[in-house]
């Protein structure tokens, strides 16, 4: 019998798509789905344990001010729980630990890069190895991009999809690595689920706008080599439903909004394995 599957989806600071990621959760058929504030798993009303699904949305915590989610990593890795002998960071460790899912998008993505959890290399996953800057266009970015998917990517939520057609709406997300040893080792573990393309899908692409931040080789998404934890800079939430495409009146499209699939993708695999 498929196991009682439940979200949370991680509020405050800054945060500002958590209404979005909530309910692309409960379209995609997860049976309980919490909005939490980060103070109620600081002091200890609500806990990770609890949860299949962790969900960090896109915002601007604490306001950008050291640098996107750089204040919030250094709170998750340090802060303790009250009550507890515990960080924050160490229920973080156990929900990967078991198994269980973890998507940041945007802001999520840039803190689970300056977190470490992203790519995570040999399991560390307090390491900072790559980071998401400011766009090469020197603005805030708004548009919608196309997205090539790497079908032999670990990734739990891009199997079966080949390209994405989501928007952006970013800052910081020029995706760079430390080094390019980094780098060659995420193309050779195909940790990049997803680039910003052409049309097509075909190719990575690094022309503006279709490559919106000049990201190193149009890296859009990573994953871990569990495929357990995607990060990315394009929004999912904000496809949910045709009506949400900004050519929806002029085009025939789908009922259902490509971004919806990641989440579906989720919902499935949390199905289908036991804890």
């Amino acid at each position: 019998m498929p196991q009682h599957i439940r979200a949370i989806v991680i509020t405050g600071n800054g945060t500002n798509c958590e209404m979005e990621m909530a309910h692309a959760c409960r379209l995609a058929g997860f049976d309980k789905v919490e909005i939490v504030h980060l103070s109620e798993l600081l002091c200890g009303q609500k806990k990770l344990d609890d949860y299949h699904f962790l969900n960090l949305p896109g915002g601007f915590l604490d306001g950008d001010d050291l640098g996107s989610a750089k204040a919030g990593a250094n709170r998750i890795l340090h802060a303790s729980v009250a009550g507890k002998e515990e960080r924050l960071f160490d229920q973080f460790l156990r929900f990967i630990g078991e198994g269980k899912l973890i998507l940041g998008v945007c802001n999520g993505f840039q803190l689970l890069v300056k977190l470490g959890m992203l790519p995570g290399f040999d399991g560390h996953y307090d390491r900072q190895a790559v980071t998401l800057t400011f766009n090469d266009s020197g603005r805030f970015e708004d548009r919608w991009v196309h997205l090539r998917v790497d079908p032999a990517s670990p990734c739990i939520f891009t199997q079966g999809l080949r390209g994405l057609h989501l928007p952006v709406r970013h800052g910081e997300g020029k995706f760079i690595a430390r080094d390019k040893g980094i780098l060659e080792r995420l193309h050779r573990e195909r940790l990049v689920a997803v680039q910003y393309s052409d049309e097509d899908y075909r190719e990575a692409t690094q022309d503006y706008p279709a490559n919106p931040n000049g990201a190193v080789d149009g890296i859009a998404g990573i994953c871990n080599a569990t495929g357990r934890i995607f990060g990315l800079m394009p929004h999912p939430e904000a496809f949910l439903h045709r009506t949400n495409h900004p050519r929806w009146t002029r085009e025939e499209l789908p009922e259902e909004g490509m971004g919806l699939a990641l989440f579906r993708n989720a919902a499935a695999f949390l199905r289908s394995v036991a804890f």
